[in-house]
């Protein structure tokens, strides 16, 4: 199969989608392997060792879509890029279809094969290409929400560490997954006195037993939600359901009752934020403030972190890249559960539900080895 890495283009996207040991692995199998150039230059790898792994070194993006069957990055496909997609070319990235319209209307509409990374999902009901990314943005959480806290930024001027004879912060995490418990241990890291709230009183009890002595696993309901909120200084929303649409937890009238200046970091932005103020933001342009709280909404939080999250995420995505490589999308889906949970679109149909929910297209919608037989 001819495999296609063009440059990320989404603002301050630092990423790439394949390593040069990815396109080692490729090559190596018999694939041609196209990188558009300088596309790893983001996270430290220059077209040299792209060069060296087998790795085909393209002038421009447009060269790249063309000469692929399958594209791999990182970042869902921006409207410049519409137009490069080709009818039945496989797309394997992260996506994030249902909080966004355009996107899901554009992809069903050029026929494309797309293979979400968000929604791969192993018979345990763990994510793991979301795994990597969501270490990354759980870790980057609290570290964020410490340095907006900075009074020149619209915080309550906390440094969130404390020093001796003043508090460090109180940090609330909506969310004891992934996300979640990262941001837990490094808010424990700073000293600082942890609220993890969830509805699962497995994942509770299991967060009890490993978490640090300062972080405190309770049972999420309305009347704690409120309580933990009003203490709050930093809150972190690592709400998830796989593909879906992040539920509102935190509505408007939830933000009157915290303290003016406290930060909130939206992690689950990218499914369309888990607050009814949320909107997405950019590392240019980080940051804003309603009714005196101040928001991150950051979709590509892990794009700061470009070298660590680009080697993380290839290191899980190599794996079933290669067996869709090898076996094509149909025969790969079907030989793997968890290929088929990722599978979104395909033959000009919505193959996840959630997404055809999301955006009253369940016309569109057909189980994937229905949408197999339909092509």
């Amino acid at each position: 199969m001819k495999i296609g890495c063009p440059k990320e283009i989404k603002s301050q996207e630092f990423r790439v989608g394949l390593i040069p040991a990815a396109a080692k692995a490729y090559a190596e199998r018999g694939h041609e392997v196209y990188i558009e150039r300088g596309a790893g230059l983001g996270s430290g790898i220059p077209d040299s060792e792209y060069a060296a792994a087998g790795g085909k070194i393209c002038a421009t993006a447009e060269e790249v879509w063309k000469a692929s069957e399958m594209i791999v990055k990182v970042k869902e496909p921006l409207p410049v890029e519409f137009d490069l997609m080709q009818s039945g070319q496989l797309i394997y990235t992260y996506f994030h279809f249902a909080a966004d319209e355009t996107l899901t209307r554009a992809c069903l509409e050029k026929n494309i094969a797309a293979l979400a990374y968000e929604t791969v999902q192993v018979p345990d009901g763990s994510l793991p290409l979301l795994k990597p990314m969501s270490e990354v943005a759980g870790r980057m959480a609290p570290l964020m929400a410490a340095f907006y806290h900075g009074k020149p930024y619209g915080g309550r001027g906390l440094l969130a560490t404390g020093v001796p004879g003043v508090s460090p912060a109180n940090v609330v995490i909506i969310g004891g997954g992934t996300v979640g418990s990262n941001a837990a241990r490094v808010s424990a890291g700073f000293g600082a006195r942890v609220t993890l709230l969830d509805i699962n009183l497995d994942t509770l009890e299991h967060l009890g037993n490993i978490m640090p002595f300062n972080v405190a696993p309770i049972f999420s309901d309305a009347y704690t939600l409120e309580k933990s909120l009003r203490q709050a200084d930093i809150v972190i929303g690592a709400v998830l359901i796989p593909g879906a649409k992040a539920p509102k937890v935190i509505k408007r009238e939830h933000l009157k009752m915290m303290k003016p200046g406290s930060v909130f970091v939206d992690v689950a932005i990218d499914q369309g934020g888990c607050a009814e103020t949320s909107h997405p933001t950019t590392h240019a342009d980080p940051i804003y403030v309603v009714e005196q709280i101040v928001h991150y909404c950051v979709t590509n939080m892990p794009g700061a972190y470009a070298r660590t999250s680009t080697f993380a995420l290839n290191n899980r995505t190599i794996k079933y890249g290669l067996r869709l490589a090898d076996l094509g999308v149909e025969a790969a889906c079907g030989a793997d559960p968890a290929l088929m949970n990722g599978l979104n679109m395909y033959g000009g149909l919505i193959t996840f539900q959630p997404v055809a929910e999301a955006f009253g297209l369940e016309k569109s919608y057909k189980p994937a080895p229905e949408a197999f037989r339909n092509v």
